[in-house]
């Protein structure tokens, strides 16, 4: 475990994940994880009839996958704060492989703990295609360096 503080974060710094093929086996796990069986998801015949023509994969199971290829080295002075401003901006498809990238967007005080602040990291999914499937702000708390250091 390496210890990054507030200080040590870069804008613009970048790191991107090893692709993952969503398989139709994810999709019906995480259509029994979470009780949302939509067509959308499910019915393949249905979605013949839709715009895509074929299932789409939920847009919680890219977030999911999207978080969990973000989330390679552990900092113990930092925690996950949450995600702001997630859009599901393209559908992922049975086949898809999407790669996580994930970027230093910004870094800002905390406003009561003096101590802490943030480090804004936008997550980018991106599928074979070099298309945007999936985009949020993830808000990390991180400690500043201590002042004796």
């Amino acid at each position: 475990m390496k210890s990054l503080f507030l200080e040590d974060y870069e804008i613009g710094v970048a790191r991107t994940s090893f692709g993952r093929t969503i398989t139709e086996a994810d999709i019906v796990l995480h259509a029994g994880q979470t009780g949302d069986f939509y067509p959308h998801h499910m019915d393949a015949e249905w979605c013949k009839t839709q715009d895509f023509k074929q299932r789409i994969a939920h847009g919680t199971l890219i977030f999911s996958v999207a978080v969990g290829q973000t989330a390679g080295e552990i900092n113990p002075e930092a925690f996950s704060y949450g995600y702001d401003r997630l859009r599901f901006i393209k559908p992922v498809f049975i086949g898809d492989t999407i790669k996580a990238r994930c970027t230093i967007k910004e870094k800002r005080d905390h406003p009561k703990k003096t101590d802490y602040g943030f480090v804004v990291e936008l997550v980018e999914s991106i599928n074979q295609r070099a298309e945007t499937v999936l985009v949020a702000e993830h808000l990390l708390l991180v400690k500043r360096k201590p002042a004796h250091a």
